[in-house]
């Protein structure tokens, strides 16, 4: 069995030095109609962030505070947050098995990862050729297979899921 993973990141802005709210993983066959498993989600430590310097966008904050009470609530709330070497360390550890990493859009979610393992001086366990973007493979289709799912958007644990399954739709379409 192929194993491969998404992973998604909520954020408090777009560049490489942001602050990570939550990270959220799910890992999945990509020629399976069903198969996730092996859920990965944690909430970040966001003071310990800020003490290091990393940034926050006033704009995404605005886009924040726009978004559905328990959405926002579940980023940015102080209950059950992890230290960040603890997190990566973690994701490390979930990797191991991963045969490629998905992302929607892989110079957000891995390059945002990458500057906040780079930070703490810890190695990732990832190669740059095993990262994948949904994003593109999505825009082969002719709608979006996302928009066909009723789903918690900017949780990142609820959106690694439904690309994950948006993947097994889409091989199973080009019939990959």
């Amino acid at each position: 069995m192929t194993t491969h993973a998404t992973i998604d990141i909520e954020t408090l802005g777009t560049k490489p030095d942001t602050v990570v709210l939550t990270i959220g993983g799910i890992k999945f066959d990509p020629h399976a109609d069903d198969g996730l498993h092996s859920e990965f989600y944690y909430r970040l430590d966001v003071n310990e962030q800020l003490e290091k310097g990393r940034s926050v966008m006033d704009s995404t904050l605005d886009w924040w505070s726009k978004q559905d009470k328990d959405v926002y609530e579940e980023a940015l709330g102080e209950d059950n947050r992890t230290p960040v070497l603890e997190v990566l360390k973690a994701l490390n550890k979930w990797l191991v098995s991963v045969d490629k990493i998905w992302c929607q859009g892989p110079v957000f979610d891995i390059g945002i990862l990458q500057d906040l393992y780079e930070e703490i001086d810890l190695h990732h366990n990832w190669s740059f050729w095993n990262i994948r973007d949904s994003r593109t493979l999505f825009g082969l289709m002719d709608k979006d297979p996302r928009k066909d799912i009723n789903f918690a958007a900017h949780n990142a644990l609820a959106d690694a899921i439904v690309q994950s399954l948006c993947i097994q739709k889409v091989y199973k379409k080009l019939g990959v």
